[in-house]
C-alpha cells in the first residue's frame, strides 16, 4: 500500500531565537550531567546542581512549548477574536516562516495575506523564503499568500493597503527605539482607516503603545498573553499590543 501513498508533508515552522534554545538545551544538560557526577561522588554540590538543572530545565520546556506549540494556539485564539469577513488583505510583519501569517490566512476566503521578511535565520532556525512557501503548500494556502523581501522601516506597499497588521517576535529584533517607532509609523501608514494592528512582543512592548499614542492610533491596550507563550518563564512572556487606526475625519 505504501507504494501508491502520497506522504503529505508537514509546516515546519522552526524555532524561535535559536541560538537561545541551543543555550537552555546544554546548560540543563550540563548542570544534569554534573549533578548526577557530583550525587554519585557524595559531594553536596551536587544538589545545587541539580536545582540548577531542574530550573533550567524549565525554562527550556517553556520555551520550547511556547516556540512550537503556544504561539500557534494563542494567535489562533486572537485571530478568531477580530471577527474577520475572510475579504480582509493582511500583511506580516517579519513573517518568519509563516506560523502566524498562515494562521489569518486560513480564515480568509477572497482575501490575501503578506509577509514580509529579511529572512534571517538568526531570528529563526531555517529562516528561507522558499521554507515559507513550502510551509503554504503544505498547509494548501499558497493561493492566499505572497512573500515580500524588505525592511519593515520602510514598507513597499503604498498607503491605506492593509485591514489587518500583525508582527510577531520580530520588532524588538530592530535595533534602536527611533528605528522600532519608525516601523510602527510605516505600519499605522499601510493600515486603511479603522484598520487594526496585532503586534506581540516580549520586549519593549510599552514603547510600542507610547509610539502608537503619539502617532495617533486609538484604542491602544497593552495585556499579557498567559503561560502559553512564556519563552523561558513568567518574566519573558509575550504581550499583545493592540491598536487602531483612526477613521478618517475623526
Amino acid at each position: 500500500m505504501t507504494g501508491n501513498r502520497r506522504t503529505r508533508r508537514r509546516a515546519r515552522y522552526g524555532f524561535d531565537g535559536p541560538a537561545q534554545v541551543s543555550i537552555l538545551i546544554l546548560a540543563t544538560s550540563g548542570l544534569l550531567v554534573g549533578s548526577v557526577a557530583a550525587l554519585l561522588a557524595r559531594r553536596r554540590v551536587g544538589r545545587l546542581l541539580l536545582a540548577g538543572a531542574v530550573f533550567e530545565g524549565f525554562r527550556a520546556g517553556t520555551y520550547l512549548y511556547a516556540t512550537l506549540r503556544g504561539k500557534l494556539v494563542v494567535w489562533a485564539r486572537e485571530v478568531d477574536a477580530l471577527g474577520l469577513t475572510g475579504t480582509e488583505q493582511v500583511l506580516d510583519l517579519g513573517c518568519g516562516r509563516g506560523a502566524v501569517l498562515l494562521t489569518v490566512a486560513r480564515r480568509l476566503t477572497t482575501g490575501q495575506a503578506i509577509g514580509l521578511d529579511l529572512w534571517q535565520a538568526k531570528d529563526q532556525s531555517g529562516n528561507t523564503e522558499a521554507a515559507t512557501r513550502r510551509n503554504a503548500d503544505a498547509e494548501g494556502l499558497t493561493d492566499r499568500i505572497d512573500l515580500v523581501t524588505g525592511d519593515m522601516r520602510a514598507l513597499p506597499f503604498d498607503d491605506a493597503r492593509f485591514d489587518l497588521v500583525v508582527c510577531s517576535l520580530a520588532l524588538h529584533n530592530v535595533r534602536g527605539s527611533d528605528d522600532r517607532s519608525a516601523a510602527l509609523t510605516e505600519a499605522l501608514r499601510v493600515l486603511r482607516p479603522g484598520g487594526r494592528l496585532l503586534l506581540a512582543d516580549a520586549m519593549h512592548t510599552d514603547e510600542y503603545a507610547a509610539t502608537l499614542l503619539l502617532a495617533g492610533a486609538q484604542e491602544v491596550t497593552v495585556r499579557p498573553l498567559g503561560w502559553r507563550v512564556w519563552y523561558g518563564g513568567p518574566w519573558f512572556g509575550l504581550s499583545m499590543v493592540t491598536a487602531r487606526k483612526p477613521q478618517i475625519g475623526r
